[in-house]
């Protein structure tokens, strides 16, 4: 089953309607509505918004409002979106740890697992362990297979985008182009949807806090450093998916550091945890890793203070032309090196108020992630429900 195709609806669900989308649409923000308002917003004769409502009804797609139930009479007047006509399920799989949540379209959280799972045992032994992580998670949650719409996943390492195949992903051993996707519809017969860590936390953080914001950046702090970029309400992915790799930008100041890309210069040598904790490490300090680094500044050790702000300078350098170049309202700071505070954050907002247009900054946020180290998780269930609510996919279970 390719990524577009969509769970199929239960038998005798629906006479088909076509356009019962444009009307679901105007629902699924979980406002309810009258069959008279859904007749002003689109335009269309009530005969047919009255039909398209009956389709979508007896798909499960909404519901009455208020809990009012006709018994034979006049139909409820209000209705409004099912968020339990379906579930989904996130999958976070990072270097070494997974982390699973089964949603309903609300995005609300019904079961959620855990695991230390190293991402190099390969895609058989991780993807096996997803499977029958959501087996359980439906058990847990008391719902069936035949209830599942979509499952997203993130995955550390380039995704091209529509296959959702990992395309030379540098720690994941015995992944370049596997078919993520048919190894776990194996399992589950519905669209599997597969994209890198750094989107797939953007799509989580806007969820969470940023729901009204077009235009947003999120960055990922870590080992490596990248973007999810979200313009007009749409994740930018590229013309291949590799839109947002920012670790690899050149950096003037750092012209002859050698990065592991072959190239010099590059953000992520600069930047990055492992760079960091290098340069701790060459002053006598006891640093070796991001969580190293991190450990230091929050016991307020000045070098390591220093070392983390000129690395929020270095980034703030590469992020001045993204403003200027994207003009984002929001630029959101995550990834594990998020967790040493403001002081980096505070390099950042200094080289980009300074560097880029006036005009691109007088509104501009830089703040630090709500969502943390959920961004991935929300934003993979969010990647799946989106799906499942797409255009697309409500007009096939309509046929």
């Amino acid at each position: 089953m390719s990524n577009s195709q969509v769970a199929s609806p239960p038998r005798n669900a629906a006479l088909p309607a076509p356009g019962a989308s444009d009307v679901f649409q105007l629902l699924r923000d979980g406002q309810p509505r009258t069959r008279a308002e859904l007749a002003q917003l689109t335009g269309l004769a009530r005969s047919t918004v009255a039909l398209r409502v009956d389709t979508l009804m007896k798909l499960g797609f909404i519901a009455p409002y208020g809990g009012a139930v006709s018994t034979g009479g006049r139909p409820p007047s209000l209705f409004a979106l099912n968020s339990g006509a379906r579930v989904v399920v996130g999958a976070d799989l990072g270097a070494t740890h997974a982390l699973v949540i089964l949603t309903d379209l609300a995005g609300t959280v019904l079961a959620e697992e855990r695991a230390a799972l190293n991402i190099a045992a390969g895609p058989d032994e991780v993807l096996g362990w997803l499977a029958a992580a959501v087996g359980r998670l439906l058990d847990a949650a008391g719902r069936e297979a035949r209830e599942l719409g979509a499952i997203g996943i993130g995955l550390p390492g380039p995704v091209e985008h529509d296959t959702g195949r990992p395309i030379n992903p540098p720690i994941m051993p015995g992944w370049d182009r596997v078919d993520v996707p048919g190894l776990v519809q194996r399992h589950f017969d519905v669209p599997v949807l597969v994209d890198n860590d750094v989107n797939i936390m953007a799509l989580g953080e806007q969820a969470t806090a940023w729901a009204e914001v077009p235009e947003l950046m999120f960055i990922k702090v870590a080992t490596g450093i990248g973007a999810g970029i979200i313009s007009n309400g749409q994740l930018q992915r590229g013309a291949q998916g590799t839109a947002g790799d920012l670790g690899h930008v050149r950096v003037p100041r750092g012209e002859a550091v050698q990065c592991r890309c072959g190239n010099t210069g590059c953000l992520e040598a600069l930047a990055g945890g492992p760079a960091l904790a290098a340069v701790l490490a060459g002053e006598g300090r006891a640093a070796s890793t991001s969580q190293d680094v991190i450990d230091l500044v929050r016991a307020g050790e000045l070098q390591a203070v220093q070392v983390v702000r000129q690395a929020g300078r270095d980034i703030g350098d590469v992020l001045a032309t993204c403003v200027n170049l994207i003009n984002p309202s929001v630029i959101v700071i995550g990834g594990s090196l998020a967790q040493a505070g403001e002081h980096l954050l505070a390099g950042i907002r200094e080289v980009v108020y300074r560097r880029s247009l006036p005009l691109a900054t007088e509104h501009l946020r830089i703040a630090p992630s709500v969502a943390g180290q959920r961004a991935g998780v929300v934003g993979a269930a969010s990647l799946a429900i989106n799906h499942v609510l797409s255009p697309e996919a409500i007009e096939a279970a309509a046929r």
